[in-house]
């Protein structure tokens, strides 16, 4: 068995030394898939139609649906294989943020796959049609060296919308809960600690967006005449944030962080060193390290901030100021008391006539536990093909609709991210080291194997 676990590895490595996983790679990022655009659709649908052959080629079922609302398209891809098998769900998103084009170095093409050194770029390289593209086609390999068989059954969604917020997603995965009805979720997104570090998290912090607002009367005013008369909403607005989080970074409402962090939290993360070292000393809730700061707590962030015209200052009192505040927070904030807390907090500190709207888009907090058997085995399956333990974070600092698959559908859920924090990913030069992907397929495919190998108590279901 072991020598067919290390030739399915092999042949994953094969894919990449070949070229064949550049190729298709190429493919996928050639199609301009920004569901930021407003005409995003053609785009969103061709990497759907580019992507499904794909899964069919390895013998699975696809489908492609459309939210009524929205009109994004997703594709289910299902392998299975007989009823009494476990069944895993994974996911990944096609779509991409807006590809920048013209703001890359070099001039390079964001939809054209590039070289430069040891590094490959385009626009999702590893947000996110880089990583999907890994889990698939490290399925390969196993399915040659298992006869075609995989030991378990697999569905697969892919989503074009995550980008903005994931519409239609939760609703999809609501009226459809039989046929997505599984034991576990294994997927891939977001960056490793280090690109030499696999790593493995468990859940991810909430996003929560509400744009703080204070309209102090029509036009602005002389700011030498009116100056020291007239409350200048820039400088309201300016010390109503300083309450919510000051000049450390500290955060302010207590509503908006966890009671405290699980000794099991504490320990797993005790020799981690948060998104790649850059740090700055001395910011954020203090007695906690950065890696608690990031991966167990809450941080309010000011995304922007606009009073006057900032191009072309004028000696004007402006009439008005505007922000955009995020919180990033952790399983244990209760999310419906996030903007109550806010408005209490502001009238408490006499800032009553700061308007709140909150943003359209939010994704909640969700984790599987540590201890679950399921993390506990894919850590392990990545040891034995890496020859050394992965990095075992309890929540990916940014946010990823994972709540949908754990609380909606309550699977324990596990992501094995194939990025790194200086890949760029939402801004121009998005990429990735390519011996990153090489080895993220080998991985891959000894976790697949490992999972057909395995009994129900060994994935604790």
């Amino acid at each position: 068995k072991m020598n067919l676990r290390q030739q399915a590895i092999d042949a994953a490595y094969a894919q990449f030394d070949t070229g064949t996983f550049r190729a298709r790679l190429a493919d996928l990022i050639a199609v301009p898939s920004e569901s930021q655009r407003p005409n995003a659709a053609p785009g969103l649908g061709q990497y759907i139609d580019t992507i499904a052959p794909l899964y069919g080629a390895l013998g699975f079922e696809t489908e492609t649906v459309r939210d009524a609302v929205t009109g994004l398209p997703f594709l289910i891809a299902t392998r299975h294989q007989d009823a009494d098998l476990p069944t895993i769900l994974s996911y990944g998103h096609g779509d991409t943020v807006l590809g920048m084009t013209g703001e890359w170095t070099n001039d390079r093409d964001p939809f054209a796959l590039s070289e430069a050194g040891p590094l490959w770029y385009g626009r999702g390289i590893v947000d996110n049609k880089g990583q999907h593209l890994v889990n698939l086609m490290a399925l390969s390999g196993v399915l040659d060296a298992r006869d075609g068989r995989l030991g378990y059954n697999l569905i697969v969604i892919i989503e074009m919308g995550e980008e903005v917020g994931s519409p239609g997603l939760r609703t999809l995965c609501a009226d459809r809960k039989d046929q997505f009805k599984a034991d576990l979720f294994l997927a891939s997104d977001g960056p490793r600690q280090s690109a030499k570090q696999p790593t493995v998290f468990l859940g991810a912090r909430g996003g929560y967006g509400v744009e703080l607002r204070i309209k102090r009367r029509e036009g602005g005013r002389h700011s030498g005449n009116f100056g020291g008369l007239l409350a200048n909403p820039g400088t309201e607005l300016a010390n109503a944030i300083a309450s919510i989080v000051d000049a450390n970074g500290h955060l302010k409402i207590a509503a908006w962080a966890p009671p405290n962090i699980p000794a099991a939290t504490r320990a797993a993360l005790e020799n981690v060193i948060p998104a790649g070292g850059e740090i700055d000393p001395g910011w954020g809730a203090p007695g906690l390290t950065p890696a608690e700061r990031v991966h167990a707590w809450s941080s309010a962030e000011v995304l922007a901030f606009s009073c006057g015209d900032p191009h072309q200052p004028m000696n004007a009192i402006p009439p008005e100021a505007w922000a955009h505040l995020q919180l990033r927070y952790v399983v244990g904030v209760d999310p419906d008391q996030i903007l109550p807390a806010l408005r209490q907090h502001l009238d408490t500190h006499g800032f009553a006539h700061v308007t709140l709207t909150p943003s359209e888009t939010a994704f909640a907090a969700s984790q599987t536990p540590i201890g679950h058997p399921f993390a506990q085995f894919i850590a392990g399956s990545i040891t034995d093909t890496f020859g050394a333990r992965p990095t075992i974070l309890p929540s990916l600092g940014g946010s990823l609709p994972n709540d949908i698959f754990t609380d909606l559908l309550g699977l324990p859920a596990v992501w094995v991210p194939h990025s790194y924090p200086g890949c760029s990913q939402h801004a121009p030069n998005e990429h990735v080291p390519a011996a990153l992907f090489r080895e993220a397929l080998g991985l891959m495919a000894g976790i697949w194997w490992d999972i057909g190998d395995a009994g129900r108590a060994d994935l604790g279901i």
